[in-house]
């Protein structure tokens, strides 16, 4: 009985021997299950006393900061993507007339295209008896050579004119908006004014506009998106005055560019009109000298703006257009009779409501556009 129970401890002893020995020795406990080691040479003490400036602080891993991504700069928006409204006054009849010969139903159907496409009846029938004399000239038969001929002349028609703005041989140049109410004058100039500003130039920005009272707050948002100085007045205060105070502060402090903005005014009021002539020529009095004299018209107001065009001209001498809303537009064919019944230069375009979408006018990226399908 006393050697039975002897063999019962030791195999006992002997079982707990080899449970000890099977767990690696010294009661170390297992992981739990789904929480990993660290690995050689490493513990989570050595990982807790890493510094703060990423060296390691007890010779384990190092805390690396994680790597610097650079935002890539925004996209510019192109006309083809843009350009789908105005692109769409053109499309079917576009596709009508490639898929057959030339007859006279192509030039019905070409010259109801350009004048839904605000055209205009003028410019319409000189640009389709300038096709059709081609056509017969070269033989012509088919309607997808129609097409090619029309693109030529549209981009015959809008070269030739000089699209740069100009800065004045001595600082500051000043670059003066004009235009009527709610075509997007101010949104224009603070635009402008962060690109100008990005390229180098220092912007001044005028808040001529003292009869809208949340016109002077809108270009303050602008001045701090672009980060540059402005200069405004008290509301209803003279416009002239505004212009003259913020070409002699740019003049101080060797600005390069003074981008002012006026009220907008209805181009069949003689006294206000007048008024915006004063604006010039009191701008003109100081240090600084007028080198583009910008209209923004509404695109989607399509011939309606060559009306104000025109009047505007006679009052301050237009340099350029600034084709505000030509996204949203069916009647991208403005364009084309700003520049052939006015001989403007459309300068600029707005293509979007983004800060970068204002950009510089390009006929063949806009022809390509429009007569695409």
């Amino acid at each position: 009985m006393v050697w039975i129970i002897i063999i019962a401890v030791a195999a006992v002893v002997l079982l707990g021997a080899g449970l000890f020995f099977f767990r690696g020795g010294g009661g170390a406990t297992p992981p739990l299950q789904g929480t990993p080691r660290p690995k050689s040479g490493t513990s989570v003490l050595d990982v807790s006393k890493d510094t703060a400036d990423g060296t390691d602080g007890g010779g384990g891993v190092d805390v690396l900061d994680p790597p610097v991504v650079e935002e890539a700069p925004p996209s510019k928006p192109t006309f083809r993507e843009r350009l789908s409204k105005a692109r769409g006054a053109f499309t079917g009849y576009i596709t009508s007339i490639v898929g057959r010969g030339v007859d006279d139903q192509t030039w019905e159907e070409l010259e109801e295209a350009l004048i839904r496409a605000d055209v205009g009846v003028q410019t319409t029938q000189s640009v389709i008896e300038s096709v059709q004399e081609q056509a017969a000239a070269n033989k012509v038969t088919e309607g997808a050579e129609v097409i090619e001929l029309l693109r030529a002349e549209l981009k015959s028609r809008l070269s030739g004119f000089d699209r740069s703005l100009k800065m004045a041989d001595t600082s500051p140049s000043i670059w003066l908006f004009v235009g009527v109410n709610g075509v997007g004058k101010t949104t224009t100039i603070g635009k402008l004014a962060k690109r100008e500003s990005n390229d180098g130039k220092t912007v001044v920005l005028a808040a001529g506009d003292t009869f809208r009272a949340a016109a002077a707050e809108q270009l303050e948002m602008w001045a701090d998106r672009a980060g540059t100085e402005i200069v405004r007045g008290a509301e209803g205060a003279d416009p002239s005055s505004v212009v003259f105070d913020a070409v002699e502060s740019a003049s101080a402090k060797g600005a390069d560019l003074v981008l002012a903005d006026t009220a907008g005014r209805l181009h069949n009021k003689t006294n206000l009109m007048e008024e915006l002539t004063k604006v010039r020529r009191v701008a003109e009095k100081g240090a600084g000298k007028v080198s583009e004299v910008l209209l923004v018209l509404d695109a989607t107001t399509g011939q309606n703006g060559l009306t104000q065009a025109a009047q505007f001209t006679q009052a301050v001498e237009v340099t350029g257009v600034v084709l505000s809303k030509l996204d949203g537009s069916a009647k991208g064919g403005i364009v084309i009779a700003i520049h052939q019944e006015l001989g403007i230069p459309v300068k600029l375009v707005g293509l979007g409501e983004g800060a970068d979408d204002l950009v510089d006018f390009d006929p063949d990226e806009f022809v390509d556009a429009l007569l695409s399908t």
